[in-house]
């Protein structure tokens, strides 16, 4: 599966190969565990989204949800999308050592880890670094990489309840 019209997670999952389908639940289940508080689990962009809900910033450069994070089923591995420290140098560099120093090898491109095997998964290292940025940092960030627009409607200041 390279990308999913599926209208929900659990449809999701029923579509990825049962071979890997234990290995991206236990893979969801820790994301799920480690997003930041107001930090929602969707479908979107074909794959399994942790977005910052439209609420929270209604005005973002494409009209969609900020993604956090993602996961996906790719026909040759598991990509995990760690779009919450792609933006920060230091959480970048600190996600890369931890997973160095533990003894994995990383494919990784901007904010994407590739990974064919389970115990290829740095299951400690990505839930640190999924929770290591909070919803309100996050979206702090993007506001100042993409300010509002004169007429342009403002976003909320984190309008997420428990």
């Amino acid at each position: 599966m390279v990308s999913s019209s599926a209208g929900t997670v659990a449809q999701y999952l029923a579509e990825v190969d049962p071979s890997r389908r234990a290995t991206l639940r236990r893979v969801r289940t820790m994301m799920k565990r480690s997003v930041p508080r107001g930090i929602v689990e969707t479908m979107n962009w074909g794959m399994i989204a942790y977005e910052v809900p439209l609420s929270v910033v209604p005005d973002t450069y494409n009209g969609k949800p900020l993604m956090f994070a993602a996961l996906a089923a790719q026909k040759q591995y598991i990509s995990i999308y760690l779009t919450g420290i792609y933006g920060d140098e230091g959480l970048c560099a600190r996600f890369e050592q931890s997973c160095l120093d533990a003894g994995f090898r990383l494919d990784l491109g901007k904010s994407c880890l590739r990974m064919k095997r389970e115990e290829d998964i740095p299951f400690a290292q990505v839930a640190d670094a999924l929770s290591a940025c909070s919803m309100e940092t996050f979206v702090e960030r993007y506001q100042a990489l993409h300010p509002p627009k004169r007429g342009r409607r403002t976003t909320r200041r984190y309008g997420v309840t428990d």
